[in-house]
């Protein structure tokens, strides 16, 4: 039985097909979207759902013609975005992706529709407005309704509110891999998953719904809010009769296609951003930059997600670039930053706080450099630090999951791009883990792990 995962990623779409019995992949295409549009401020990081649909939909469409219909379909997609649909479930919005900061604007200084900033009490939140508050969407809310950041879903819809962006045709918000799900099966309402959900924040993780009371007294019009499932579901069919589920969280999927042992491992991600994450069959409360997901129907996924990760590496490569006069440098750096370690050893390196965009708790935080000498004023000492530092961040995460959870993983997974392809990366986050380090077969595992899921609900 074949079983076709999509994974709608920020920068690139991945399909995959997948025997449900063995699990071996058996075709798989990765393109690049290349979806972003330039926002109307410098915070918003928005991108063309209608793009990313016709590019999905052209790659299912070849892939069936190529091997046959699937006998279903698994979609996964990045976290925490969110677009409007209209009555008719089309988007009226562009994506507001996870990377988009608009909530962390103090609201006294929002830009309206036309880029000047308003003045005066907002009509929805009564005397003491969002301009009088001076607060950012994603700190009232963090106050009012519980977790939430910058670039969680309803975050982005509570700026949107208090400058009257919503578009008024809009009447319900959804993620952009559920608003796939609905154009294959041609549905007009959004349904989401609690994992999609959860990821907007302000989340009820024991009753698997959104706060709303609190979202209302927060002043929040909560009615654009999708309805949400409690397990994994199907969504519908496509017009030739095949299921397609609704959407898993790319975290979750990414821990069923990489991971064999659930409970016992902890995964380590390294690509455009980085995230680490470690499961529990209990619940525990969690605070700061660790969150606590819906997983299992019995169990819970633990997840830390820094904010710049694996393009702290790609920064070092632009810094590089520019020096050389615009030549690719990712080569001559793994070499330098090698042969450094080879020489010196990598605790030699210069220590380099890797957090240049923030972390979710202190968007204002930024990255450091110390331990400079004579020595070791190199630049391979600068690529091993940043190095160190991508891994620092995730072993710092994993260890407040250890305290939270009473207990340490026995298997260490690590995947994304820029694991990968950086073998003294691997060897790095071995020594730091103390694990021994397993890499998955197969690239595309948030695909795969969408395309397992779906088979289980087929069983």
């Amino acid at each position: 039985m074949q079983i076709m995962g999509i994974d709608i990623g920020t920068t690139t779409i991945s399909i995959v097909l997948v025997d449900a019995e063995s699990g071996k992949l058996t075709a798989s295409e990765t393109v690049s979207h290349q979806s972003f549009l330039t926002g109307r401020i410098p915070e918003e990081k928005i991108q063309d759902p209608e793009r990313i649909w016709r590019i999905t939909k052209e790659k299912v469409d070849s892939l069936i013609h190529t091997y046959g219909p699937p006998a279903g379909i698994g979609i996964t997609g990045q976290m925490h975005g969110m677009l409007y649909v209209d009555g008719g479930g089309n988007a009226v919005s562009p994506l507001y992706t996870w990377q988009d900061a608009c909530g962390n604007i103090p609201l006294v200084m929002c830009r309206d529709a036309c880029g000047n900033i308003p003045s005066g009490p907002d009509r929805d939140t009564g005397g003491d407005g969002f301009f009088e508050r001076g607060k950012s969407s994603a700190g009232i809310l963090r106050e009012k309704a519980g977790a939430s950041a910058a670039g969680y879903g309803i975050a982005t819809h509570y700026y949107l509110q208090a400058v009257k962006r919503i578009p008024e045709e809009a009447r319900k918000m959804t993620t952009i891999s559920d608003h796939i799900a609905m154009k294959l099966c041609g549905n007009t309402q959004p349904v989401i998953g609690a994992d999609m959900a959860a990821s907007w924040g302000c989340f009820d993780l024991k009753k698997k719904a959104f706060r709303y009371d609190a979202l209302e007294n927060a002043g929040m019009e909560v009615s654009y809010l999708p309805e949400v499932r409690k397990e994994h579901f199907i969504a519908g069919r496509t017009q030739d009769g095949i299921p397609v589920m609704a959407a898993v969280g790319d975290n979750q999927a990414s821990f069923f296609g990489a991971v064999d042992s659930l409970f016992d491992t902890v995964l380590i991600n390294v690509g455009t951003g980085s995230q680490v994450s470690f499961a529990s069959e209990d619940f525990v409360s969690c605070e700061g930059s660790i969150e606590l997901r819906p997983f299992t129907e019995n169990g819970y996924l633990l997840a830390g997600s820094p904010l710049c990760g694996g393009r702290a590496y790609a920064m070092l490569e632009q810094f590089y670039r520019e020096i050389s006069g615009g030549k690719s440098y990712y080569d001559v750096m793994y070499e330098q930053a090698q042969e450094f370690v080879r020489q010196y050893g990598a605790k030699a390196a210069w220590r380099v706080t890797t957090a240049f965009s923030g972390t979710r708790d202190n968007p204002d935080e930024r990255g450091s450099i110390t331990g400079i000498g004579v020595e070791n004023f190199r630049p391979g000492a600068m690529t091993v630090g940043v190095i160190r530092g991508i891994l620092e961040e995730l072993y710092l995460q994993y260890a407040k999951m250890c305290e939270l959870t009473g207990k340490k993983a026995a298997r260490l997974v690590g995947s994304g791009n820029g694991l990968r392809r950086n073998p003294l990366m691997q060897a790095m986050a071995e020594e730091m883990f103390r694990l021994e380090l397993k890499v998955p077969e197969y690239q595309e595992e948030a695909a795969c792990g969408a395309a397992l899921c779906m088979a289980k609900l087929l069983d």
